[in-house]
């Protein structure tokens, strides 16, 4: 799969809204066949910094998330609420699905 984790800076007069103001791209990108996961957090140490944690089946998938037409609405869409280019780690990676983190595991 393809594994995503993304840093957004949002504008401050937006970041209480930035769910909404995604949330067209969210729900259009969560419904994308080779979607497995696209979910947003806030940052609890910066409340404008939102991180995106995202994942494609494979290179198919996301090829066809980056030419989807909602992909290309949100990068007009998005930026103007942004205060710097968001950043991000991109990696394929042999699963399809989190694993447990044995180090902490619930007896």
């Amino acid at each position: 799969m393809i594994f995503i984790t993304a840093k957004f800076q949002i504008k401050p007069e937006d970041a209480d809204r930035w769910p909404e103001i995604a949330g067209a791209f969210t729900r259009a990108t969560r419904a994308e066949p080779g979607c497995l996961w696209f979910d947003w957090s806030r940052s609890v140490d910066d409340p404008n910094e939102y991180v995106l944690v995202e994942a494609f089946r494979d290179g198919d998938a996301g090829a066809a998330h980056v030419n989807s037409a909602h992909f290309k609405q949100a990068q007009r869409d998005l930026p103007p609420h942004l205060r710097s280019t968001p950043r991000i780690v991109s990696q394929n990676i042999e699963q399809d699905d989190w694993s447990e983190l044995g180090e902490m595991a619930v007896k």
